[in-house]
């Protein structure tokens, strides 16, 4: 009696506290008259572990985090992203977008995510919206080919364009901050909320924010900082124009203060 109820306790202490049958019941349906099956004491029984093909949340951005502090060098970082295994969104991109222009024009902007065309050519602004960013650009004497340097928060393009989750952006932050460090701009221009959000931690809506300049620190220094409007946005309201040619005006303006060249 005694080893009994041990066992029982031991059996009650494991979670094991209730009777189950040695059939399923089907409870959509009426009991029929049957005696009652002989009840047994089960202990619980560990669930099986899944298959696990990605790290977890905290070390996929642990990961990320050391991958990139590693990195001393532009070819190195983008080595080391082509190389992560961290974020979903890599299993369902063409390439890895990892940056187009020129690091040393000290002009830095950041956009979003890639979209269709920069997955399958691999390059970031190289649809419609990338041919309205050029102009853009153009405007104030930027050129990627020669003194601009573009990249996204996202490196890898969501499925369906949808918005990055909070988990996919936080793996991707790390590679995005060790690249800014890495790039040393002189001045940053943010295009679209998105990219507020992720680099300079606001949530407030693009409109509130563009046309102020903020500051982000990279090494010892605090860089300039300008928020606009997305170029892709442009294309829907193209009457916002006006207001992405002010914010850019006043880039034109930080840049002769600082005296960085422009393009003939």
């Amino acid at each position: 009696m005694d080893d009994t109820l041990a066992t029982l306790n031991w059996l009650v202490e494991a979670g094991a506290d209730e009777a189950i049958a040695d059939q399923p019941v089907n409870r959509m349906t009426a009991p029929k008259p049957a005696p009652p099956a002989p009840a047994v004491m089960r202990a619980p029984q560990a669930a099986p572990r899944p298959a696990q093909s990605l790290p977890l949340e905290g070390d996929a951005i642990g990961g990320a985090m050391a991958a990139a502090g590693a990195a001393n060098s532009l070819v190195e970082l983008k080595a080391a992203m082509e190389a992560f295994e961290g974020c979903a969104l890599k299993r369902t991109a063409n390439n890895t977008v990892f940056a187009d222009g020129v690091a040393e024009g000290r002009v830095m902007l950041i956009g979003e995510a890639p979209g269709r065309d920069e997955d399958r050519v691999g390059k970031p602004f190289v649809g419609r919206a990338g041919q309205l960013l050029d102009k853009m650009l153009a405007s104030i004497g930027l050129d990627r080919q020669k003194n601009a340097y573009i990249t996204n928060v996202i490196n890898w393009r969501p499925p369906d364009n949808r918005d990055p989750s909070p988990e996919e952006a936080a793996a991707c932050l790390p590679f995005l901050r060790r690249h800014i460090e890495l790039a040393r701009p002189k001045v940053i221009i943010l295009l679209g909320a998105v990219a507020a959000r992720h680099v300079v931690g606001v949530s407030d809506g693009i409109m509130k924010l563009r046309g102020r300049w903020m500051e982000y620190r990279v090494g010892d220094e605090m860089v300039p900082l300008m928020p606009t409007l997305h170029p892709a946005y442009l294309l829907r309201q193209p009457a916002h124009k006006k207001l992405a040619w002010r914010d850019l005006q006043a880039v034109r303006e930080r840049m002769a203060g600082l005296n960085l060249p422009e393009t003939d």
